[in-house]
């Protein structure tokens, strides 16, 4: 029999450098009011100088083999858009890190739907048999590359890292993944961009160059496709795993903006207590979204063991996707 995906183990890691909206507008031309109404953010975590995307990883990473119970894994997927360097990659240092030396380890680059395409990588190695138990971070440092003076995305990003364990077992039991969707469309390649640094507009001089480093993102672009695209991901999904809106125990969608998660829970049909949330709290954690609502919603009793959640994600690329899972009976490890 093929073996059944399993989430086991779950870890979490935040900078403890609390930035609020008020300290924002200090600098900023933005008020507290205005991020609020909308965002839904009121702070976000931001890392000190000197703290990069691998050291949130691997702090993550230890929580969730912790977690899990063993810190054995046969593959290492770390999602990520703010690596440590261009080259290499950071999965293999973070793996080494974990004392993890010899196997196998890769960057994923997905934008915000990047731990979702890690679940699905992780499921794939394990239902071919190829792996027993796979480590998958989702990890972002977004305030490494906004703009310090734009407000749009300055305070929309914070920083953060998430991680789980997937292991081979059975069909039916708690923790076990179900379907998974994903899609992409690069038309909408330019909504969300890091123009320069890369072969295209390499890092140089020129005054193009260095404007083109920091983030940029057309915001109402990204608003329409991520509802739509959710959604559509989402529904796929729901449908394959034979669930009603009503039957979804709990939505966690991508953080990036409160009413982006409550135009997907609605067109989905899930109540609006149903949705986990960190936004107000974390800001748009990018990678670490998804894994960083999941330890919160388990914290604080939303999650039980055998309900039903339901993730969904949109990110650059443009990229998106949804998958199932019943929820394990773990305890999230935090750094």
């Amino acid at each position: 029999m093929q073996p059944t995906p399993v989430l086991c183990g779950i870890g979490t890691s935040l900078p403890d450098n609390v930035v609020t909206n008020d300290d924002l507008a200090a600098y900023l031309d933005t008020s507290d009011e205005w991020i609020r109404s909308r965002t839904g953010i009121r702070e976000r975590r931001v890392v000190r100088p000197g703290t990069a995307t691998g050291d949130l990883s691997l702090a993550a990473a230890q929580g969730a083999l912790k977690s899990s119970g063993s810190a054995s894994v046969d593959l290492v997927v770390l999602a990520t858009t703010t690596p440590d360097h261009r080259c290499p990659a950071t999965a293999p240092d973070v793996a080494t890190r974990l004392g993890l030396v010899g196997v196998p380890a890769w960057d994923l680059s997905a934008v915000c739907s990047g731990f979702v395409y890690g679940l699905a990588c992780a499921a794939s190695f394990v239902r071919a048999g190829a792996a027993r138990r796979v480590l998958v971070i989702g990890a972002d440092t977004y305030s490494t590359i906004t703009d310090p003076g734009d407000r749009a995305t300055r305070a929309v990003f914070g920083d953060g890292a998430g991680a789980v364990v997937i292991r081979a077992g059975e069909p039916g039991e708690p923790g076990a993944l179900g379907p998974v969707s994903l899609g992409s469309d690069g038309s909408l390649r330019d909504a969300i961009l890091v123009a320069a640094g890369g072969s295209r507009q390499p890092l140089g001089g020129d005054g193009a160059a260095r404007d083109g480093r920091y983030f940029a993102m057309r915001g109402k672009t990204v608003f329409r496709h991520a509802v739509e695209r959710m959604t559509e991901a989402a529904e796929r999904v729901r449908a394959e795993a034979g669930w009603s809106g009503t039957d979804v125990d709990c939505l966690v969608a991508h953080q990036a903006n409160l009413r982006i998660v409550q135009a997907v829970a609605a067109r989905l049909g899930v109540p609006a207590e149903r949705c986990a949330l960190t936004i107000e709290r974390l800001g748009n954690t990018a990678a670490a979204s998804i894994p960083l609502t999941l330890a919160d919603a388990a914290c604080s009793g939303r999650l039980r063991t055998g309900s039903r959640v339901l993730l969904t994600a949109f990110g650059g690329g443009a990229t998106w996707g949804a998958a199932a899972l019943t929820w394990p009976d773990v305890t999230p490890v935090a750094a």
